[in-house]
């Protein structure tokens, strides 16, 4: 693997991931949400967002999938999940997003209970290659 390649890997391995209900602090650096929705309760405010990457997040389609059965198909998820960050939109997003982590620290922010399924959790594992 290249230089170019590992430090493009290693760029995405940076990326935090944090729930959008916990406190902000001042090492999320730029704070990203990226889910679809909004998150139920929580004012602009207290999100204390640097940005809103809708474009990042899952279809709503796909969502649905994941969140009624998480385990039986978080394969299937990270694999459909994969081909929807290939639009357009999506890589326009993925670009904004590194963006901001050339600037420095970036948390990404979801809403879901789950913490170890969940769209961040899978999109910074996509990205890492």
């Amino acid at each position: 693997m290249g230089t170019a390649r590992k430090a493009h890997r290693a760029r995405w391995r940076a990326l935090r991931i944090k729930r959008v209900y916990e406190a902000p602090e001042a090492a999320d650096g730029r704070r990203v949400l990226v889910d679809r929705l909004w998150p139920r309760g929580l004012s602009k405010q207290r999100a204390a967002l640097h940005t809103w990457l809708r474009d990042l997040s899952p279809s709503d389609e796909l969502r649905r999938k994941v969140h009624a059965a998480p385990d039986d198909g978080w394969d299937n998820f990270l694999k459909e999940y994969r081909k929807e960050l290939g639009t357009e939109a999506a890589k326009a997003a993925i670009a904004q997003l590194e963006e901001l982590l050339v600037e420095g620290p970036v948390t990404l922010l979801y809403a879901a209970k789950d913490e170890e399924h969940n769209n961040a959790v899978a999109l910074k594992s996509i990205l890492e290659g």
